[in-house]
């Protein structure tokens, strides 16, 4: 499903601006649920200018008053031949200038929180490198002193729905290892298993009468 030029920001303006349900919104926002209650709760987007889908050409009031009247209702995003922005190639996520202090400390509460995440997992999510992560586990960064573990959701860095991909992606993962540990260790077990017949008695020779 389409989802607006800027998922986050569009929903603050409709949490702000309008009386539709927390579903619909996630629904057209291409967002968690809890997400957009948090936002409605001022723990995640804080400080976040909303997104005026109206003016971007994104939706229209019409639209927006179908589906407060209907909760079960669906918005639909208006569509344009115009061409769209080509998505940015993987690799770390950006991250604003504004924000970019607060990624150690969102690093040190993943690390401590979900030590199942690999780096990479780590560095995707908050838009940062492997050696900061590092640094970071070994205390060895220049900031150590003041690296506070904050919640990378709370601090905007992440969303709800990012960090559980990743934890299931972990998890998935874990349990194919230790799946693949239990059965190495179960043929090991049969390869040594003893055997019926004692080795030494099958070697004696027949005793001629």
């Amino acid at each position: 499903m389409a989802t607006p030029l800027m998922p986050k920001a569009t929903a603050v303006w409709l949490v702000e601006n309008t009386t539709l349900s927390f579903e619909q919104i996630a629904t057209f926002c291409g967002l968690h649920l809890l997400e957009i209650q948090a936002i409605a709760d001022g723990e995640v987007a804080a400080g976040m200018v909303g997104r005026d889908p109206i003016v971007n050409g994104e939706l229209t009031k019409e639209e927006i008053a179908r589906c407060e009247a209907d909760s079960t209702a669906h918005l639909r995003l208006l569509t344009h031949d115009r061409p769209q922005p080509a998505p940015r190639a993987g690799g770390p996520r950006y991250t604003p200038v504004a924000k970019r202090q607060d990624r150690p400390d969102a690093i040190a509460w993943l690390l401590k929180s979900h030590p199942e995440l690999q780096d990479a997992q780590i560095a995707k999510l908050v838009g940062s490198t492997k050696s900061t992560i590092q640094a970071v586990r070994d205390r060895t960064h220049w900031n150590t002193p003041n690296i506070k573990p904050r919640d990378p959701i709370t601090l905007g860095l992440c969303s709800l729905r990012d960090l559980n991909a990743a934890l299931d992606k972990a998890r998935r993962k874990a349990a194919r290892e230790e799946s693949a540990k239990k059965k190495a260790a179960a043929m090991s077990t049969v390869d040594h298993a003893p055997t019926d017949i004692d080795p030494s008695e099958a070697e004696q020779p027949a005793i001629k009468e």
